[in-house]
């Protein structure tokens, strides 16, 4: 008899969630605990376990559509399913054995394909060898054919094969000129004559410009469905329930907090040397040593010693609530957009501790294998913009948390250290807080202390 499998709580105030994709048919024999469908909730993507062995009988939603905790997603059959199951799973072992005997037939068809292919190779090559050929009449006065050959791509390689061949071509002042204006070769021009004209030189930017535009990337087609409206085609895509929940968080942080941004920069020389020398330890142990783990260190021993950029503002708007923890959220970049999983107690770990903690944080939120209890709880939030080569931002709080670091691109920069201009590795920093209990001169004192801690790592090290 077919019962229903309804969908499982999802973890605290989730209340339904977006079908992504279904992963097994009607008739299908799952097991126990195996995935049957993707799902999308307001904080990550997840996959939906069976309860029990059995039948899927029938499926109940599909791709696309949403589904409240406790809804019906698929009927089940869990009796005698099973050794149907079984003898269904034995019998397409027995259809590769018929299978081998036609791929015994292809053999004989391979040859032929060979074949084709070996003349098409051959029909290449003469083209290749007639191509040569052509250069030969354009040496003489009367070939005017050759210059209207000019819009076609492989009329241009062509010219581009018989200007080798008349590179000791005459060639007078103001041609030259006209050639090195505009970055022209001459041993490289076509000319229909005895001396290399202006004209040639134009023809032959002409004809190099066409080629370039033929083989210029045409775009990136975006997706969505498409559509137009008063000015031209469109594409309307509707957002993931991931995208819709950044989009609200980042609304209601902009409307309800009032941002303040500082920026600076720290010298890392010294740090970025001492990452060098480790780095050879972590490869042993398959961790790749990046500047972010020293960073996160410095930041929560930095916010042990200023409580208030460890805080957040109560609903009322009338109390301040200090953290007596320091939980790290993590700004990971992934195709579904920003996603911030949490690294606890980030206060209480050393070093070689957090640097093994940020790649499987890194690795859950690229492959979608976190949960939501991975993205709850932070108290202060890193985003890397360096990562991909920017430098300053001001970056938007994750409510509640009251801060906010983006760190930018290292890049050498002149300093003024004992009297001479020396080189050193600065590293951009921009802190954006909550000016209803962050002042911006509490906000400067803790991103100094975290200066501090970078510009000289050995305190770093020291530090519990």
């Amino acid at each position: 008899m077919a019962t229903q499998i309804t969908l499982p709580s999802l973890g605290e105030n989730i209340e339904s969630g977006d079908v992504l994709s279904i992963l097994v048919s009607e008739g299908d024999v799952v097991t126990k605990d195996q995935d049957l469908l993707e799902l999308e909730t307001d904080k990550a993507t997840m996959p939906v376990p069976s309860p029990q062995a059995g039948k899927i009988v029938k499926v109940l939603v599909s791709e696309g559509d949403t589904v409240p905790v406790g809804g019906a997603i698929f009927e089940i059959e869990a009796a005698g399913g099973a050794s149907n199951g079984a003898a269904a799973k034995k019998e397409p072992a027995k259809e590769p054995e018929k299978k081998e005997e036609k791929p015994k037939a292809a053999p004989k068809k391979a040859p032929k394909e060979e074949i084709v292919e070996e003349e098409q190779v051959d029909e290449a090559v003469a083209d290749e060898q007639e191509e040569p050929e052509a250069p030969k009449p354009a040496k003489k006065p009367a070939a005017k054919p050759a210059a209207k050959a000019e819009p076609a791509p492989v009329a241009a390689e062509a010219d581009e094969k018989a200007g080798d061949g008349q590179s000791s071509a005459a060639a007078g002042p103001a041609v030259r000129r006209l050639a090195r204006e505009l970055g022209v070769d001459l041993r490289r021009v076509r000319t229909t004559g005895d001396r290399i004209t202006e004209e040639d030189v134009r023809n032959h930017v002409r004809r190099s410009q066409a080629e370039s535009e033929a083989k210029a990337p045409k775009g990136v087609t975006p997706p969505g469905s498409p559509e137009s409206d008063s000015q031209g085609a469109v594409r309307r895509e509707k957002m993931t329930r991931m995208r819709q929940t950044i989009a609200r968080n980042m609304l209601n942080s902009h409307q309800t907090i009032p941002q303040l941004t500082n920026f600076d920069d720290v010298d890392v020389t010294d740090l970025e040397r001492i990452r060098k020398e480790s780095q050879k330890d972590y490869d042993s142990q398959g961790v790749k040593l990046t500047t972010l783990p020293f960073l996160v260190k410095a930041l929560a021993v930095a916010l042990k010693n200023h409580p208030i950029i460890n805080a957040s503002v109560s609903d009322e708007g009338n109390e301040i609530i200090y953290k007596e923890y320091v939980n790290i959220g993590i700004a990971v970049d992934t195709e579904k957009g920003l996603i911030v999983p949490v690294l606890r107690d980030a206060d209480r770990k050393n070093i070689p501790q957090i640097a093994r903690e940020l790649v499987q944080i890194a690795d859950a939120a690229r492959n979608g294998t976190f949960k939501v209890e991975d993205l709850r709880g932070g108290t202060f939030t890193i985003s890397n913009l360096g990562a991909i080569g920017g430098t300053y931002s001001t970056p938007i709080i994750n409510p509640p948390e009251v801060a906010i670091l983006l760190i930018g691109r290292s890049r050498m920069l002149p300093q003024w250290i004992d009297n001479s201009f020396q080189p050193r590795l600065m590293m951009p920093l921009s802190i954006s807080y909550d000016h209803r209990i962050v002042d911006g001169a509490a906000a400067q004192r803790f991103l100094n202390d975290v200066k501090g801690y970078l510009a000289h790592p050995g305190r770093l090290l020291l530090a519990p």
